[in-house]
C-alpha cells in the first residue's frame, strides 16, 4: 500500500471533496477517493503480519511456554474435574491475552510514542481498518499457540479432545475482545511506559482469574472476573470438557465474547483517532 501525503497538493482538495479553483481560475483535479474498509483492512493485515512474523514467533513461543509450565505447576495441585477443566481452558485463552492484549498495547504504545501514528494517519485508509488490522494479525500468532496448550493440558489431565475443535471460535472471538481492550491501552496511555504496564497488568488479571480455579475464589474477586472479557472464553472451552456440553451456556459465553470484542474494537478506533489528531 502506497502512502499519501498529509497535506493535499497545491490546487487540489482532500479526497471525497470537490475541485478547487486555482488562483488562475483553473479548476484542480480532486484526489483519490478514500479505500474501502474490507480493502484497506486485508491490506493492513498483510503489513501487519509481515511485519509482526519475525519479532513475534519468538515471543508466542515464550507464551506457549509459559502456559504449559502453568499447567504443569497446577497438575501437583490439581486432580481432576472441574477445577482441571478450568486450569486447561485458562491457560489456553492466556496464549491469547499474552500476544493480543499484552504485546499490541505495547505496540501501539510504542507506535504513538514514536509518531508512526503520523504515517498511517496520512494513508487513505478508515482508522478502523487500522486498528483491525492490527489486531487480526497479532490475533493470528495465537491459534497455534493456543491449539498446542489445549492438547498437552488435555494430555496432562486426561481431558477428552473430541471438542477441542471450540478453539476455530474462542481465538478470534476473545482474541477480538482482548486485542480490542490492548489497543485501547496502547493508545490511551500518556506514556510508552504505561502503556507496557497496562498491558502487563491485563495479562496478570487473565492469568490469575482466567486459569486459577474459581470454587475457592472470594466474592469480590467472582465479580471481578465476570468483568475481564476473556474469563467468558475460558468458560466456553471449560464447558465442552464435559461428556454431553451445554451448547447453549457455550454459545452464550462466545456471544459476550463477540459482543465486548465489537465494543472493545470501536473504543480502540476511537482512541485511534483521538491520538492521531494530537
Amino acid at each position: 500500500m502506497s502512502a499519501v501525503s498529509a497535506e493535499a497538493a497545491p490546487g487540489r482538495t482532500r479526497a471525497g471533496g470537490r475541485s478547487r479553483p486555482r488562483p488562475d481560475g483553473a479548476s484542480a483535479a480532486p484526489l483519490a477517493p478514500r479505500a474501502r474498509l474490507l480493502p484497506s483492512l486485508a491490506a493492513v493485515y498483510r503489513a501487519q503480519l509481515s511485519r509482526a512474523r519475525v519479532a513475534r514467533i519468538p515471543l508466542l513461543f515464550v507464551a506457549t511456554f509459559q502456559s504449559v509450565g502453568i499447567m504443569i505447576m497446577m497438575r501437583g495441585v490439581v486432580d481432576g474435574g472441574d477445577d482441571a477443566r478450568f486450569v486447561v481452558a485458562g491457560s489456553s485463552v492466556l496464549v491469547v491475552a499474552f500476544v493480543a492484549l499484552n504485546l499490541l498495547a505495547q505496540y501501539f504504545g510504542q507506535l504513538r510514542a514514536s509518531g508512526g501514528l503520523d504515517h498511517y494517519a496520512t494513508l487513505p485508509v478508515p482508522p478502523a481498518a487500522v486498528v483491525l488490522g492490527a489486531a487480526a494479525a497479532y490475533a493470528s500468532f495465537t491459534v497455534p499457540g493456543t491449539a498446542v496448550t489445549a492438547v498437552v493440558g488435555s494430555l496432562l489431565f486426561k481431558l477428552p479432545l473430541g471438542h477441542l475443535w471450540i478453539i476455530a471460535a474462542v481465538v478470534p472471538l476473545a482474541g477480538a475482545a482482548l486485542a480490542g481492550l490492548g489497543a485501547a491501552l496502547g493508545l490511551l496511555a500518556p506514556r510508552q511506559e504505561l502503556a507496557t504496564l497496562c498491558g502487563q497488568l491485563g495479562m496478570s488479571a487473565a492469568l490469575l482469574l482466567g486459569v486459577l480455579p474459581t470454587t475457592h475464589m472470594p466474592t469480590l474477586v467472582l465479580w471481578a472476573r465476570d468483568l475481564l472479557p476473556s474469563t467468558y472464553g475460558v468458560e466456553a472451552m471449560a464447558r465442552t470438557f464435559d461428556a454431553r456440553p451445554d451448547w447453549a451456556a457455550v454459545a452464550a459465553d462466545l456471544g459476550v465474547c463477540a459482543a465486548v470484542g465489537v465494543v472493545s474494537l470501536a473504543a480502540a478506533t476511537w482512541a485511534y483517532r483521538r491520538a492521531a489528531v494530537r
